[in-house]
């Protein structure tokens, strides 16, 4: 047979089996397309946690109080310390302090670490519902609560209007800066015309000075559903001592360590510790959680990768079994082809 003889048979071959060969082409097409679906959301997922991360922030850390833990066992004599794998002792009685308003204001006017911007700010009472004239937003939206530095230190962007200034946060008057969501759902296609419109946090009214740009969501943030006032007027949302917290941007991700250092050691200072007390208070670096998400999403990449893997060998067998079945039939031809004296 020649080679065009070949092709005329498998040609033929194909087209008296129709349903042989759609199952064919689809088990391949079906088998790699789950292959590539897969890992291109896992890519997808990947980028977007980069993405969220980086907006965040790599060059930052922040400082909040350090909670109570609890503990088994008694303490002995000194029952209101407990001693630390690093020799130093820690005292019951400071774990779970609140970082002050005076405590954060005090180190951030004594943090002065070259080229470092230092804000104040705390997380005011979620699931807010945001009021403009008829229009209202789900009772989703963050409010948040900082000083003028707070944009700039958690990757935020003024898209109109203005940034807080001494003013605001002095008088902590009633004014806000509203996220790209929040001004959708109230001024739709024409978010522009927020500025210096009075909106209602539940019952409370604020002017607002500034419009945000997005800043995208993930599965686990979303950024764009906030609201952000000074952290002076924040308090009448307070039902309790509340804790602020503290944010520190330096000029180079190589320097975090070193500015980390010196705003513990003023931040120790501020919470009046003896040399020999551990601290009361933690310090979080930006790339620790993004090193931390990204091993998380290591793992699920992994995960997903053996179960494409599996998938793609199921359409194998199942393609094998229709080969074999193929190569039966064809056996029979060859032989009964020879049978009366072709080659």
């Amino acid at each position: 047979m020649t080679t065009f003889d070949s092709f005329s048979l498998a040609w033929r071959t194909v087209k008296s089996n129709k349903l042989r060969t759609s199952i064919t082409v689809a088990i391949i097409a079906f088998g790699i397309m789950a292959l590539i679906g897969i890992i291109t959301a896992i890519e997808a997922m990947n980028q977007s946690l980069k993405e969220s991360f980086s907006s965040m922030g790599a060059n930052a850390f922040s400082i909040r109080y350090k909670e109570t833990n609890v503990r088994m066992g008694g303490g002995g004599r000194n029952g209101d310390f407990g001693k630390t794998k690093r020799g130093k002792k820690e005292k019951k009685s400071n774990l779970g302090k609140p970082i002050r308003k005076e405590d954060a204001e005090y180190f951030k006017a004594g943090f002065a670490y070259p080229g470092a911007i230092t804000t104040i700010y705390r997380r005011g009472p979620g699931a807010q519902e945001i009021h403009y004239q008829e229009k209202k937003t789900n009772p989703q939206i963050v409010l948040w609560g900082g000083d003028e530095n707070y944009l700039q230190v958690n990757g935020y962007t003024i898209a109109q209007g203005r940034n807080l200034n001494g003013l605001d946060i002095q008088s902590g008057r009633n004014v806000c800066l509203i996220g790209a969501n929040v001004a959708t759902k109230l001024f739709g296609d024409k978010p522009e015309k927020s500025i210096e419109k009075i909106i209602r946090i539940g019952s409370v009214p604020y002017r607002v000075i500034g419009l945000l740009k997005t800043k995208g969501s993930s599965a686990m943030l979303r950024q764009d559903d906030m609201i952000f006032t000074s952290y002076t007027n924040l308090r009448r949302f307070a039902n309790s001592t509340p804790s602020y917290l503290l944010g520190v941007m330096v000029g180079n991700v190589k320097e975090l360590d070193v500015a980390s250092g010196e705003a513990t050691s003023v931040f120790r200072s501020v919470r009046k510790l003896h040399p020999v007390d551990e601290d009361n208070f933690v310090i979080e670096k930006s790339d620790k959680f993004a090193e931390l998400f990204i091993g998380f999403l290591s793992s699920i990449t992994g995960s997903a990768g053996a179960i494409g893997l599996i998938t793609l060998i199921g359409a194998a067998i199942g393609l094998m079994n229709i080969m074999l079945v193929a190569v039966n039939e064809r056996t029979k031809e060859v032989g009964l082809i020879k049978a009366i004296g072709g080659k």
